[in-house]
């Protein structure tokens, strides 16, 4: 564990109203559970006790104090999931991992748990595996969905995925096009912005197929390395005023279309984008390519 991530995550939610919730959750989404030593720094840096903390990453289900899977299935067994037949999907989620609920495979492949409400009971039974909700959930189901997270749930066919469209981008500051039609990704002309992180700067192209991750670099970006985005013609600092919802990092924002703003994530290996489709009130729709089933 590195403390100076656990403390850069004390400081960045310093003074936050439900500061020690973002902080578990942050601590939680680099490491995957609430280490005992994290919670240690976590207490001895705020006015909290570790008996305070210890209460709250045991009272919300959603924290975690022992390691779990890579991969997260949560069946729901509310009522409106259990009548429709919820604990028979849950026994054979069972059944084909090896594990039962509350468990982890020996791989740290998946973790099964269950919860009493997803939040979409007319889809019943619900399982969420990675975000990604299945709805009407069956046994015959079972099998595929544990197949299709091993593949890779954010796979995207941009030929037939109608989540995927092409944008023209332009600068959020001197509203430049961004657009270059001599280097294709995607078989359409990419967006050409500057990058700079560590000591690194060059030139970077995304895809201007929004759902599209592809992209094309002139040095490797390493994982979870932040970058700045920069125009390349006004050279201004492409800032967003919002944070990844994915890994809470900052944003780089671009103009597509009238006004609105396209925001991406500037840590290396991240996949959220959003799409900013209120010119007036800053409010974002959540765009980040979750499959819906």
């Amino acid at each position: 564990m590195n403390n100076e991530n656990i403390l850069k995550i004390l400081e960045k939610n310093n003074g936050n109203q439900g500061g020690l919730i973002s902080v578990l959750e942050e601590i939680q989404t680099v490491y995957g559970y609430l280490p005992e030593d994290a919670l240690r720094i976590v207490a001895d840096r705020t006015d909290n006790s570790l008996v305070d903390i210890f209460g709250v990453a045991t009272f919300y289900k959603a924290f975690s104090l022992k390691p779990r899977g890579k991969h997260i299935i949560m069946a729901c067994l509310g009522t409106a999931c259990h009548v429709r037949g919820a604990p028979k999907v849950v026994d054979e989620f069972e059944q084909q991992l090896g594990i039962k609920a509350g468990e982890t495979t020996l791989d740290k492949e998946f973790t099964l748990e269950t919860v009493n409400c997803l939040g979409a009971c007319a889809l019943g039974p619900t399982v969420v595996v990675d975000g990604h909700y299945f709805s009407h959930a069956t046994l015959s189901k079972v099998k595929g969905i544990i197949k299709n997270t091993l593949e890779g749930l954010d796979t995207i066919d941009i030929k037939t995925d109608k989540r995927v469209f092409p944008v023209e981008a332009s600068c959020s500051v001197c509203n430049h096009s961004l657009t270059d039609s001599t280097y294709l990704i995607d078989g359409y002309p990419s967006i050409c912005v500057t990058v700079s992180f560590g000591r690194k700067k060059g030139w970077l192209r995304l895809s201007s197929l929004y759902g599209s991750l592809n992209f094309a670099s002139e040095h490797e970006v390493p994982p979870d390395s932040l970058s700045h985005y920069f125009c390349p013609y006004c050279r201004k600092e492409l800032l967003s005023i919002s944070n990844c919802p994915e890994c809470g990092e900052p944003m780089a924002a671009m103009w597509v279309y009238d006004g609105f703003t396209m925001h991406v994530c500037t840590r290396g290996g991240c996949k959220g984008h959003m799409l900013d489709l209120n010119q007036t009130s800053g409010n974002l729709l959540d765009a980040l390519f979750r499959t819906d089933r």
